[in-house]
């Protein structure tokens, strides 16, 4: 709703629309619904996006408000990603700990997020990863119930939240988050020209540049929600620097590489990503389906 609110405000301020302009269609997606199990179990990502789409398609909205991260590489062709807002922070923050070196040993780490628990076991192999899931207040409860002793949240997350106080965030440098974390994407269908030319006075192109070019290197991996990858992307000029590494899901394996490209060029993501699975051992590679 947070996300939802803000693509609200912005396309208000863009058009000089009064806020009651759009409505608020809220939905509680099957990721919502379903807590107790990890999401590559029951569906992965599209658990955040089929509600919404059977909405898109049926009328009931116009327009769907995504967090990009939780939306699959592979949409239908009836759908397009109309704007994407300005990236907020990209950072994972700690929660628990100051630094993941000041993890006490044999700590218990709560999270469902296979790139988490890998970068995790591969900085720390003496932790316990523990299923963790649920929204920011329920993580963070479960923190207080002792269900874990440190749990990794999304620094945008929180500040959408106004939660900015909790954790400690990790450079983004040495703690790669993950693919389009911090974006917010909005959604309508294809061949509504109307709303696509609205939407498009929010669009913020270098963060979808970014988005592009980071969904584009997933695609040709050929990731899923089991697969564990972390990416950053930084803007020089006219280019964009993608840096990525591939884990095995228990950490021990990890390789990484670099790429420098044109923004919008998705032929760099893909070189990158032939590149990342010609390097990576068969513990990693066979949880990435564009190494078959």
């Amino acid at each position: 709703m947070a996300q939802a609110i803000e693509t609200r405000d912005r396309l208000c301020a863009a058009h000089g629309w009064n806020e009651d302009a759009i409505e608020l269609v809220p939905v509680t997606a099957s990721g919502d619904r379903i807590q107790d199990r990890p999401l590559a179990e029951i569906g992965g990502k599209a658990l955040w996006t089929k509600e919404l789409d059977a909405w898109l398609v049926s009328g009931e909205i116009d327009f769907a408000v995504h967090s990009m991260k939780d939306v699959e590489t592979i949409r239908p062709e009836a759908f397009a990603i109309a704007a994407i807002l300005p990236r907020a922070d990209v950072r994972d923050v700690l929660v628990g700990a100051a630094t993941v070196a000041a993890i006490l040993p044999g700590s218990r780490v709560g999270t469902s997020a296979p790139r988490r628990a890998a970068q995790m076991l591969h900085a720390r192999p003496d932790l316990t990863i523990v299923g963790f899931r649920g929204n920011v207040a329920t993580r963070l409860a479960k923190l207080q119930a002792d269900e874990a002793d440190v749990t990794l949240l999304a620094a945008a997350g929180l500040e959408r939240l106004g939660e900015t106080g909790v954790g400690h965030p990790l450079a983004a440098d040495d703690w790669l988050p993950a693919p389009a974390q911090g974006a917010i994407g909005v959604e309508c269908l294809a061949d509504r020209a109307d709303l696509r030319a609205m939407l498009a006075a929010i669009d913020h192109a270098p963060s979808h540049a970014a988005i592009r070019a980071e969904r584009a290197l997933l695609l040709a991996l050929g990731g899923n929600c089991h697969s564990p990858i972390a990416v950053l992307t930084t803007a020089d000029g006219e280019d964009l620097i993608l840096r990525a590494a591939l884990f095995s899901p228990d950490g021990a394996m990890r390789v990484e590489a670099t790429a420098r490209f044109p923004a919008g060029d998705d032929s760099g993501p893909t070189a990158l990503a032939r590149e990342l699975l010609a390097k990576a051992p068969e513990g990693i590679t066979v949880h990435f389906d564009g190494a078959r």
